[in-house]
């Protein structure tokens, strides 16, 4: 553990293993500021022929010493050196850590969309990937239900259901199935399965009678101890804890790694999702962030405190693109692309792309292709993400037994746009796209953000390594998070309502810091870029035309204070709900008049 206390720590280490690459990041205080030095990667090890993830940790840590021009690891460069003595090592050394595919989990519970969607909340907030729901009510016969959970095989699972004081019957029906199934973990058979119990306290001495003797037991406070409440926090620190100690230590080499980090190795979505509503607690903001990757996009908010995380398994920009176009449909991937394609020619360029994953775009129409791609494989993943950030509404009514069963509504989704404060993208296609204007439209274009609205994106992918950091350092974590990780692209504004091209929807006026004032009417259907740079406020008067409402209500103005980026200010008024042409010249041609307004493509 860490020798150094948190006010005397000056140069931080941490690493992220992820299923292909382990990276790792210097961070030093200069001039009494947490800084980025450098950062460096190395292929993740911890399949054949290594198997010992330590070792693409520490290959990853020697770029780093390297590009730092200073001694990290022990001479045998098999540890690292803490804490700094003689100019040489770290403080302090964290890790995160989704390699050899992340935890994976299955979660169980009485009424599929009741503890059934607790339990995932409570997973998936926990850094999981949720492979199966099992629930009494989800029309699979028990043999089914054993089946289903000798095929996948699951890190873990999770038990739950029943309030505290109901009836015991189903969620001990629940156990009898796991019982039966006599489940065997994913990453070798030495050991035995962790399942977790996170239901009716009343059941516990019922649930240990049918499991103790046959899995890794464990046993958390209720998730869902009354229907109106939801108690997720110890259970999910529970489920991390588990997955250090039954799932990691049994992955080739962590063990070594455990001994090397002074935090525990948390799950990389996990570690994203603490610093996001880290970001939301200290700054008082509603926060949503999306990272889409080549084979699944994870989106995470934070509204009125409550934090939610989805996976989405199947929206990637590479393994499972064509995944995205089967669900998206041809025409809503078309609808963006700014010129004439053929559907054959479209499927053949998404099918090069799932067989050959590490390819580029090297022609401006593949790129535009990829970038229509990676927008509906944001939608369908945020559109996914709405649907599990509910509320607990709805349940408080009398009903029967049955009509519980049956229920298929649990309340109105927690993410509400207009309440949005701040838009975080990260994963390749966003951080890496050739110009920063891409990338916001291609934030705004998925999430049409409602009101006012910042854009930014993890250039990098931090977020991880400054998760777990801040449970040991906050101030280090948000400092970095703020001046190295995140890149302020600019400020969405968008009114809410029905537009009809060319008829007016707001008048502005633009105050910049120096005095400079800029005022304009904006009409229907159209994209306006006004530069404001990066570190600039302004102050931003609206005031939206009958039936065009900015946050504040239908026609009334608003005033705010605005933040630049390296786009501007963005104004849209191309309407909420957003729709295009049916004739597909007219919309060609729309597509065409917004990319050129934001300046996306050269030429265009």
């Amino acid at each position: 553990m860490n020798l150094v206390s948190k006010g005397d720590i000056q140069s931080i280490l941490a690493t992220d293993c992820g299923s292909t690459t382990t990276k790792a990041i210097l961070i030093e205080k200069r001039d009494g500021v947490f800084r980025l030095i450098v950062r460096g990667e190395a292929p993740t090890t911890v399949e054949a022929p290594v198997e010992d993830v330590t070792q693409g940790v520490l290959n990853a840590v020697s770029e780093v010493q390297e590009l730092a021009g200073r001694q990290i690891l022990t001479d045998d460069g098999k540890a690292i050196i803490k804490p700094v003595t003689n100019g040489k090592g770290v403080d302090l050394y964290v890790s995160t850590s989704s390699a050899g595919g992340g935890l994976q989990m299955m979660v169980t519970g009485v009424v599929k969309t009741m503890s059934g969607e607790s339990a995932t909340r409570a997973a998936l907030g926990a850094g999981a990937i949720v492979m199966d729901v099992l629930a009494t009510n989800d029309g699979r016969l028990p043999y089914q239900k054993i089946q289903r959970i000798r095929h996948l095989r699951p890190d873990m699972i999770l038990l739950s259901g029943g309030v505290d004081g109901g009836t015991t019957s189903h969620v001990v029906e629940l156990a009898e199935i796991i019982a039966a199934a006599s489940p065997k973990a994913r990453l070798g058979a030495g050991y035995e399965l962790p399942v977790l119990y996170s239901g009716n306290k009343d059941a516990q001495s019922l649930i240990k009678e049918r499991l103790q003797d046959r899995v890794a037991l464990d046993i958390a406070d209720n998730l869902r101890p009354t229907l109106e409440k939801e108690n997720l926090m110890p259970t999910r620190q529970k489920i991390q804890h588990l997955f250090l100690e039954h799932v990691m230590s049994h992955a080739p080499g962590y063990p070594h790694l455990m001994e090397l980090t002074d935090e525990d190795i948390m799950p990389t979505p996990g570690a994203v999702g603490d610093i996001m509503q880290l970001i939301s607690k200290r700054k008082g903001l509603t926060v949503v962030g999306a990272d889409i990757g080549g084979a699944t996009t994870d989106v995470f908010s934070v509204f009125s405190g409550i934090y939610n995380k989805s996976v989405s398994a199947n929206y990637g920009m590479s393994y499972s693109i064509s995944n995205v176009f089967a669900e998206a449909g041809l025409e809503n991937i078309m609808r963006w692309v700014p010129f004439e394609m053929d559907e054959r020619d479209l499927r053949n360029r998404v099918k090069n792309k799932m067989i050959r994953p590490t390819t580029i775009p090297s022609l401006i129409e593949e790129l535009m292709v990829e970038q229509a791609c990676a927008r509906e494989a944001l939608r369908l993943s945020f559109d996914q993400h709405r649907s599990l950030a509910v509320g607990l509404k709805g349940i408080q009514q009398e009903r029967t037994i049955g009509d519980v069963f049956d229920q298929s509504m649990t309340g109105e989704s927690l993410v509400n746009l207009k309440n949005l404060n701040m838009l975080i993208g990260s994963g390749g296609v966003l951080s890496h796209a050739p110009r920063r204007q891409q990338t916001a439209m291609m934030l705004i274009d998925s999430f049409l953000p409602e009101g006012i609205t910042q854009l930014t994106v993890d250039s990098i992918f931090m977020m991880p390594q400054l998760g777990v950091l801040a449970k040991v350092h906050e101030e280090a974590a948000l400092s970095v998070f703020e001046r190295d990780c995140l890149i302020y692209l600019g400020t969405c504004v968008a009114p809410t309502g029905n537009v009809k091209r060319d008829e007016p929807v707001l008048d502005f006026t633009l105050t910049k810091a120096n005095g400079e004032k800029i005022s304009k009417t904006l009409k229907g259907g159209e994209l306006n870029v006004v530069p404001l740079a990066v570190g600039e406020t302004a102050k931003l008067f609206v005031k939206p035309k009958w039936g065009f409402d900015m946050g504040n209500g239908d026609g009334r103005e608003m005033e705010s204070e605005v933040h630049g980026g390296v786009v501007g200010l963005i104004f849209d008024t191309r309407g909420r709900p957003f729709t295009l042409p049916k004739d597909n010249a007219e919309r060609v041609k729309l597509v065409k008049s917004w990319y050129k307004a934001m300046d996306l493509y050269p030429g265009l």
